[in-house]
């Protein structure tokens, strides 16, 4: 019987890690978690087409007594560096240990993490292996990947992360689905002005200004290294002539300049963390890495969302949409909030890929 192909073997290690990193992030389409993930599919599909080759190759290697290279023991190879950090971080209870160590020697190697199964044997130099061993230990005490390579994915696009914003979150693109389907179904909003109110990395303002391609947004946040960081993304994926960045605290900002009734669309993922479950639910790598002001909502988590509530829908056009994230636990007081507003109708809580109640949306009254 012909051997199974080393390369075939480490492409099914790399899309069973992909999978399940995406379960464990509730990630609705697995291969929207990474850009270089979108061509992996149709890589493996192309080998998989050609596997007969591959196996006649194999066979004629075996008939005429040729054997296949095995790696040297001493070498540090992509190979056994995978298999060694994989192995580590497990030790160290790393969620997704594969996929963190594939991130973090890809980062290192400067390559997409598909090459590393096609140059498995390739040796590391002494300055990669230095590098990699900082990034290792930073990993191993719970720093997250994203931190540490320097992006993290959102809706198929790269955003550069540092520690001054939260990491764009799988959950947060129920959000902007939403907002893309609602303005497909409202057509009378032509050239629509959006505000994205905390935009943090500008993953949500920026996703919207570049599908929706005559959109205006005005991105606020109350830490200026996250605007710098959001007008860099903002560069990166060509729209920053149509976004506009604001220093300032909820909806304050957006008041410079304009009058009320002027936005289509106001969108946010403010801090939102109750006390009770930051304490108990938060895992150690958010608490730790990620900054708290972002996160962390007051004793019921509402004391951002609440004057939101009560500002934002003034700032609304009439039949405008509001669109908050907010956690699962707030459903209840989210909805009794926006209805007290007296401005908005069609209120509704949509559950996110994982089943969770995270958006809550609202519809500024026509009269």
């Amino acid at each position: 019987m012909i051997p199974d192909h080393p390369a075939m073997t480490n492409l099914r290690k790399l899309l069973a890690g992909e999978l399940e990193f995406a379960t464990k992030s509730g990630i609705a389409n697995p291969w929207r978690f990474d850009g270089d993930v979108k061509s992996k599919v149709f890589k493996l599909a192309n080998i998989l087409r050609n596997s007969r080759l591959v196996e006649h190759t194999i066979a004629g290697m075996a008939k005429h007594g040729s054997t296949m290279h095995t790696t040297n023991p001493e070498v540090w190879t992509s190979r056994r560096l995978l298999k060694w950090m994989t192995d580590h971080f497990q030790s160290k209870q790393v969620d997704s240990p594969r996929v963190v160590a594939e991130m973090l020697l890809s980062h290192v190697l400067q390559c997409e993490r598909m090459r590393l199964y096609m140059e498995a044997d390739r040796p590391a130099s002494n300055s990669e292996r230095e590098l990699l061993r900082d990034l290792v230990s930073r990993a191993a005490k719970h720093e997250p990947v994203q931190y540490l390579v320097g992006h993290a994915w959102f809706f198929s696009r790269q955003f550069e992360v540092n520690r001054s914003t939260l990491i764009p979150r799988p959950c947060t693109e129920t959000l902007v689905e939403h907002v893309l389907q609602w303005h497909r179904l409202h057509p009378g909003h032509v050239q629509p002005l959006v505000a994205d109110v905390g935009t943090g990395t500008g993953c949500i303002g920026i996703t919207l200004a570049a599908q929706i391609s005559d959109a205006r947004v005005i991105a606020t946040d109350i830490v200026p290294e996250a605007l710098d960081l959001a007008r860099k993304n903002a560069a990166k994926h060509r729209v920053a002539d149509r976004m506009e960045f604001r220093l300032g605290n909820g909806v304050v900002p957006l008041k410079d300049g304009l009058s009320h009734s002027s936005f289509d669309m106001i969108v946010s993922n403010p801090p939102y963390i109750p006390d009770h479950e930051w304490e108990t639910k938060v895992d150690r790598n958010v608490k730790e890495y990620e900054p708290a002001t972002a996160l962390r909502g007051g004793s019921d988590g509402l004391e951002v969302i609440r004057p939101l509530l009560d500002e934002a829908p003034t700032m609304l056009k009439p039949g405008g949409l509001l669109a908050i994230e907010i956690a699962d636990c707030q459903h209840d007081q989210a909805i009794e909030s926006a209805s007290s507003s007296g401005l908005l109708e069609n209120i509704f809580i949509l559950k996110d890929h994982d089943g969770k109640w995270r958006v809550l949306t609202a519809e500024r009254k026509t009269t």
